[in-house]
């Protein structure tokens, strides 16, 4: 029978916490560097978030995005960003960075573009951000940043124990000053889409600490005299395979869209390469290693023991309930789902026979006898 597709070994033994102390300071120089350029030189930001003037026209023909620039750049304007839109190959937006002296300042540059770009050119869209809508996109953005993060702990917190919402928010609020870090490192344009981008970050990087989660859960019922930090190597190593997978073939997707996508789409899409690169990371050295700094434990005996609901785990396979005595407990979490079920139905009917009680009611068949 056909396991799926697996690039490495399914008896991988990599210590990655071991390596936690290693990956702690990397994290932590990384960090530092990031705060300190973000309040010594800042975001470079767009004109969504800075102000200034918007501007989208089309062209007669092929639009000449050098020809453009050359127009404006000599105006003394500032920063002038000129990109194509759309797949005509006619249409370019133009955003002028916000010059001082207040709306007359503002309406005397849209002037000097408009007499540069002469009557060739078709306005489609003229906008003029002044610094107050500018500021309200800043608080707004940076609410959906927070909002998104405490509703993600708070989902994780409901699922799983404190101890894992606690690391999973610890490895989106790393992933989100990170990012924001190297936008301010490399002064890269920052704007809504990148905003846009950030929300994505955490709802990627959420997902791959879930898994790995569940799975550290999963091992947790499984292995209950193992050490934790054993245990969490294990769970790691076992979902690791999965993890490149999904992280690779993410990363080939937004690669094309940062070489392909023009100009428009190329902040977004340098957010997101980076953004799959460090969520995976923190997934694996930030979020799960936390689960032993914070010493998470197995829950009572009489927790163990009960009935445990069903999950999904990291292979998308439903994992079944345990019954009374965890009978379960050791089997196989590779073998498929109807064998497994088979199997632990076998052995409570067994269990069942041996205390001299019968079968539950749910368990028998309308024509049995």
């Amino acid at each position: 029978m056909w396991r799926g597709f697996n690039i490495l070994p399914h008896d991988t033994k990599l210590d990655f916490v071991g390596k936690r102390r290693i990956a702690a300071i990397a994290s932590a120089i990384f960090l530092l560097a990031s705060v300190g350029s973000l309040f010594t030189q800042g975001l470079n930001l767009g004109v969504d978030f800075a102000g200034g003037l918007l501007l989208e026209v089309r062209t007669e023909g092929p639009a000449d995005v050098g020809q453009l620039r050359d127009k404006l750049g000599g105006l003394g304007l500032g920063d002038v960003a000129i990109s194509s839109v759309g797949d005509s190959g006619r249409d370019v937006l133009i955003r002028v960075a916000r010059q001082g002296g207040g709306d007359g300042a503002q309406t005397a540059a849209l002037e000097l573009v408009r007499q540069a770009l002469g009557e060739e050119v078709e306005y489609r869209r003229t906008e003029l951000v002044g610094p107050k809508v500018g500021d309200e996109l800043k608080e707004d953005g940076a609410m959906a940043i927070g909002f998104a993060l405490l509703a993600i702990a708070a989902y994780i917190w409901f699922r799983f124990e404190w101890q894992f919402a606690l690391g999973a928010l610890i490895a989106l609020i790393h992933d989100v000053i990170a990012t924001l870090g190297l936008f301010s490192l490399l002064q890269v344009e920052f704007n809504l889409t990148t905003v846009a981008a950030l929300l994505t970050i955490a709802g990627y990087s959420v997902n791959d600490t879930v898994i790995v989660y569940d799975r550290v859960r999963e091992e947790l019922r499984r292995y209950k005299a193992m050490d934790l930090p054993d245990l969490v190597n294990m769970a790691m190593n076992r979902v690791l395979s999965r993890t490149i997978l999904t992280s690779g073939t993410t990363l080939l997707a937004v690669l094309a869209i940062f070489i392909f996508g023009g100009d428009v789409l190329r902040g977004f899409a340098f957010a997101l390469i980076w953004g799959v690169v460090v969520g995976t990371y923190s997934s694996i050295y930030v979020a799960t290693p936390l689960l032993i700094q914070f010493n998470l434990r197995r829950g009572t005996d009489e927790e163990e023991e009960g009935d445990v609901p069903a999950r999904f785990t990291d292979s998308g396979r439903a994992g079944s309930s345990a019954a009374p005595g965890d009978f379960g407990a050791g089997m196989d979490a590779n073998k498929p789902a109807q064998k497994l079920a088979a199997e632990r139905l076998a052995q409570a009917k067994e269990q069942a026979r041996a205390e001299g009680k019968a079968p539950p009611p749910k368990d028998r068949g309308k024509g049995r006898r």
